[in-house]
């Protein structure tokens, strides 16, 4: 994944944030909103990015950009890097290729055990009912 090649390609458009701030809010705009086109980017190694677009594609808009936005603080240029830290962070975890799962096999030791402990259990039970 190239950094800088991110930067290149995305784009951040600048809204006003819902939250704190009485009137001031109203004035100024401090969220920031990153599109980001997933499917013509070439910021990725051809692997990488045919995972990213299977880990991200119910995040994906139609025309295959995926939108991030920040509102976390008053200051826009905060609000800018930290979007870019989350769109980091995002493609970082569906870049990595998902765990295998194997299947655990059980050794016949322990089902061996279990089934005799079982079997005592109910015989100890057994031997208390009554016998007239």
């Amino acid at each position: 994944m190239d950094i800088d090649q991110l930067h290149r390609e995305v784009n951040y458009t600048a809204t006003t944030s819902s939250g704190a701030g009485g009137q001031h809010v109203n004035k100024v705009a401090t969220r920031v909103q990153l599109d980001f086109d997933v499917e013509q980017s070439i910021a990725f190694a051809k692997a990488e990015h045919e995972r990213i677009l299977e880990a991200l594609k119910n995040r994906l808009t139609k025309d295959g950009r995926l939108q991030l936005s920040s509102q976390d603080t008053r200051s826009q240029a905060t609000n800018k890097e930290r979007v870019f830290q989350k769109l980091i962070d995002v493609l970082n975890k569906a870049r990595k290729p998902k765990k295998v799962r194997r299947k655990r096999v059980v050794p016949a030791s322990v089902k061996r055990k279990r089934l005799n402990d079982k079997k005592k259990h109910s015989e100890k039970k057994a031997n208390r009912k009554y016998r007239g």
